[in-house]
């Protein structure tokens, strides 16, 4: 072991490894960057991630730089789960429900906890977490709460971040703060500390209001229902209350380690209503999807005929029987469950009535065979991901812009103008009712024309997005791949309160170092030349 591992092997409970197959792992996440860790840490509570961050900040003290960098399952596509320096893995050990009051229907989890595994115990008790991501088996609640995610159901059912009480977070030299609203007078308490918790409420609070009329501005530029661009400063403060807890939400790790968090839960109804909307024309979602949104949905996701052609050519029989009408230009999958059966029925009325004026063809699930066929159109997407062309790839490249709802269609339309002027298939899929749109072209990044054809089509894409007042990132972060692109989603002053947030939580830069702040040549430095996806693990077993 190097220096360093055999030091904090000695300080800390949990494991701890330099072993060369280990940090090569942990040197890619799901994003196309990799970056090489020194040190791989696998904590075991709260006390091992305060004294590995104490560690860090007292070396930086003395000039020698050791960033942390806080990491789940590793499923992250902006290159925030990857970074130099220490690695804390917490899917390991700290993957705990602490509390669960099915009563007041709120839990108490650590962060390395997938969302799949606590959803499995949650149903036991008729409830759930609403905003779980598609890899909800690997994805943790942790990576969740840095990406503020949201997943399927947020059309429904909001972002991660709604349902969040209170935070536990280890902040940059070690100390551990409780996140929440508070009161005037409870602020006013917090700002007279002498710790680096009273110099975060002091900084925070004096940037707010001196800022006030330019992040008002700049949060009524940007119209899309989901947004993790930067920080978000404009939730803190509210008229009553001052609260971090938005802060650290899709701060990545970069402002703060959470440890523990407290979250809202909701009743789970397994009886839903399934149904395949198919559109001749993106004309024609820009028509109905407003009016499919005020039935309330539950799900209401897409998938455009090329993507559905993708798949077919990529395994023929995958689909056989699932769509009636496979040429539609776009396909809306939904769901209702809404707790009363007749509430649902309803729904699926309405939704024939706008089908049947819209032009559209309705399947509805009546049976479990159909229900199956629904859910196989639901994973199908993944098919892409595993297709290999040579050394090229389906890549993870602008792949979570967020649309406001009136101009995703136009969106649509560009994009695909986009990828046919690259010479790419415009395979396109997403959170239709939240504006989110997904797009991994297959591309060799060994190839330096594939590279540069990476890098145009990303500023085309985002461009196209920020015009619209959308952004460039929905739910999965700047992370370093789109950290050069906060620049063109905030104007310079407000780019400039975004650095300033990082400076007033973490002055040594020693959290996440790079994430939300990295340049384009930084990125290209730290890109893959073969991108591929993670299949171990790499976890202690006793």
């Amino acid at each position: 072991m190097s220096k360093i591992a055999d030091y904090l092997q000695e300080h800390l409970d949990g494991e701890v490894t330099d072993s060369l197959e280990v940090r090569r792992f942990f040197s890619t996440d799901a994003s196309i960057l990799q970056i090489m860790p020194s040190v791989i840490v696998y904590p075991i509570n709260e006390n091992d991630v305060r004294k590995i961050a104490r560690f860090s900040w007292q070396l930086a003290q003395r000039g020698k730089l050791l960033p942390i960098t806080a990491r789940g399952g590793g499923s992250d596509t902006s290159g925030a789960a990857i970074g130099s320096g220490i690695m804390m893995v917490f899917t390991a050990h700290m993957n705990r429900i602490i509390t669960l009051d099915p009563k007041k229907e709120f839990v108490t989890v650590e962060p390395g906890i997938t969302f799949g595994s606590l959803q499995q115990t949650l149903y036991t008790h008729g409830l759930f977490l609403p905003p779980y991501p598609v890899s909800s088996a690997y994805a943790t609640v942790g990576g969740g709460l840095a990406n503020n995610a949201i997943g399927e159901k947020s059309v429904k059912y909001g972002a991660l971040g709604k349902y969040v009480e209170k935070l536990s977070v280890v902040l940059a030299n070690g100390e551990v703060i409780e996140t929440k609203p508070l009161t005037k007078r409870e602020l006013n308490k917090k700002l007279g500390l002498t710790s680096l918790e009273g110099d975060i409420y002091r900084g925070i609070d004096t940037l707010l209001e001196e800022n006030h009329s330019l992040l008002q501005d700049e949060r009524q530029r940007i119209r899309t229902l989901h947004n993790r661009a930067g920080y978000n400063l404009f939730d803190i403060k509210k008229k009553n209350t001052f609260d971090l807890t938005p802060l650290f939400l899709g701060s990545q790790g970069s402002l703060g380690i959470i440890t523990e968090a407290t979250l809202q839960l909701v009743p789970h109804n397994p009886q839903t209503e399934l149904a395949i909307l198919s559109l001749d024309s993106l004309a024609e979602l820009q028509d109905l999807l407003p009016r499919i949104i005020d039935l309330k949905p539950s799900i209401c996701e897409m998938i455009n005929k090329t993507t559905v052609y993708e798949i077919t050519r990529l395994s023929p029989n995958q689909l056989r029987g699932v769509l009636d009408n496979p040429s539609a230009d776009i396909h809306l999958i939904l769901e209702f469950d809404d707790s009363k059966e007749g509430s649902q029925k309803k729904a699926l009325k309405s939704l024939q009535k706008l089908a049947e004026r819209g032009g559209g063809y309705l399947r509805v699930a009546d049976n479990n065979d159909e229900r199956e066929k629904i859910n196989k159109l639901r994973r199908s997407v993944a098919t892409l991901f595993f297709e290999t062309r040579g050394n090229a790839k389906a890549v993870p490249v602008a792949e979570d812009v967020s649309l406001p709802l009136d101009r995703l269609a136009d969106f649509l339309h560009k994009a695909i103008d986009i990828y046919a002027a690259a010479q790419l298939k415009p395979a396109i899929w997403g959170h239709a009712g939240d504006g989110v749109v997904k797009m991994h072209p297959v591309l060799d990044l060994a190839q330096t024309g594939d590279r540069q054809k990476l890098f145009k089509v990303s500023d085309l894409i985002y461009n196209t997005a920020l015009t619209m007042g959308g952004s460039i990132s929905a739910s999965s972060g700047d992370g370093r791949v789109r950290a050069p692109y906060l620049g063109h989603v905030y104007g310079k002053e407000a780019r400039q309160l975004m650095l300033a947030v990082k400076k007033i939580c973490d002055p040594h830069g020693i959290l996440n170092r790079g994430v939300k702040t990295a340049s384009a040549q930084e990125v290209k430095a730290m890109m893959r030349s073969e991108y591929h996806h993670q299949r171990h693990d790499y976890l202690p077993h006793s």
